[in-house]
């Protein structure tokens, strides 16, 4: 048994769940880096945590594919026999005009779906035995304003994450008092992903007349997601907006 709190951060080897992870192990936390395709990256990420003092477990998974989820949880109680935090950060979309609905093929809808929806509920279900057994088990699920209001990169994505969301508060009853499962819904955050398709000065236009006028950086993020995970011992089926007052 690891004496250390363990945390798995999906997605981490960038952006946001490379924040997340880097955040935890200030924390004291033992990390789980997890990618999908990103091996370089994750790679530095490990780096980055260790650096930070912490022990890292370095582990390729698709969170789309259940058993793969499976294998990995049964490779943290291996190596650490514990796991305190879960943030279920792994996402995909396509940048799709919402008018274009031939666009959006059945195979892309599935991809959206399989990683941004199905992924967190897999990687839920594979850890919960573990998190019960935490003395503060809790899920952070890294959403989108795309799920509240609807605009977003694409269809997909808006209804992957609105089903996050809702899913976010069936679990937290679901898994109550063990386990608190809150999301975090950024607006607009300044990442790779966005940077695929807009450039800076494109961000700071979209973001011009939010009342914070600025994009979200990873760090911002990172902030509520440790909120969410440590910060607070009562909050749970919660979606907390981070979006520099835009949905408001």
């Amino acid at each position: 048994m690891n004496e250390n709190n363990v945390a798995l951060v999906t997605g981490s080897a960038t952006g946001v769940g490379r924040a997340c992870a880097l955040r935890l192990a200030e924390e004291g936390f033992d990390i789980v880096v997890n990618y999908s395709r990103s091996q370089a990256e994750a790679e530095e990420t490990k780096a980055l945590v260790e650096a930070e003092g912490a022990s890292v477990l370095l582990i390729q998974c698709d969170v789309s594919d259940d058993a793969a989820v499976k294998k990995m949880v049964t490779e943290i109680e291996s190596e650490w026999g514990r796991l305190d935090v879960l943030i279920n950060n792994a996402g995909t979309t396509e940048f799709i005009e919402h008018k274009d609905l031939d666009a959006l093929s059945e195979e892309i809808w599935d991809r959206i779906i399989g990683v941004n929806l199905k992924g967190p509920f897999f990687c839920i279900r594979a850890a919960a035995h573990l998190l019960r057994e935490s003395e503060f088990g809790a899920v952070v699920n890294v959403s989108s304003t795309a799920g509240i209001t609807g605009q977003g990169s694409s269809v997909a994505y808006c209804a992957s994450k609105g089903g996050l969301n809702t899913m976010t508060k069936s679990l937290a009853r679901a898994l109550a008092p063990e386990i608190r499962v809150n999301s975090v819904c950024p607006g607009p955050i300044d990442s790779r992903w966005l940077k695929q398709v807009m450039t800076d000065d494109e961000l700071s236009e979209r973001t011009a007349d939010f009342p914070i006028p600025r994009p979200a950086q990873p760090d911002d993020i990172a902030d509520t997601v440790l909120y969410l995970a440590l910060g607070t011992t009562l909050s749970t089926g919660q979606l907390l907006v981070v979006d520099g007052g835009r949905t408001m």
